[in-house]
């Protein structure tokens, strides 16, 4: 089942709704609000270090390369959009990685 937040590519791979919150203490998902994934990020939102530590998070959490993850839509706004090339990825396998299981 697909969710508001995640859906599937045509091509393959998964288009991800996120919300971030620069400055953090340490970088972690906070659950889905408002049809976004929520996470915090241990970056400043200066000179594209939010964008990079996000990139980079996402791809480590979904065990893909960084190259495979692009933000599409949000650049210097909290809320982005980002797409994720990886054929072997479904929304319920990035629901299952990136989500804390207490949620």
């Amino acid at each position: 089942m697909s969710k508001p937040w995640c859906s599937a590519l045509a091509g393959g791979g998964v288009r991800i709704a996120v919300q971030i919150a620069p400055n953090a203490k340490r970088t972690e998902v906070l659950g889905v609000f408002d049809d976004a994934l929520k996470i915090k990020l241990q970056a400043q939102p200066i000179e594209g270090k939010a964008n990079e530590a996000l990139v980079k998070y996402i791809a480590g959490a979904l065990k893909v390369s960084r190259s495979s993850v692009v933000i599409t839509h949000g650049h210097t706004n909290k809320r982005k959009l980002l797409e994720v090339d990886a054929r072997s990825l479904a929304p319920e396998a990035v629901e299952r990685l990136l989500l804390p299981q207490n949620l």
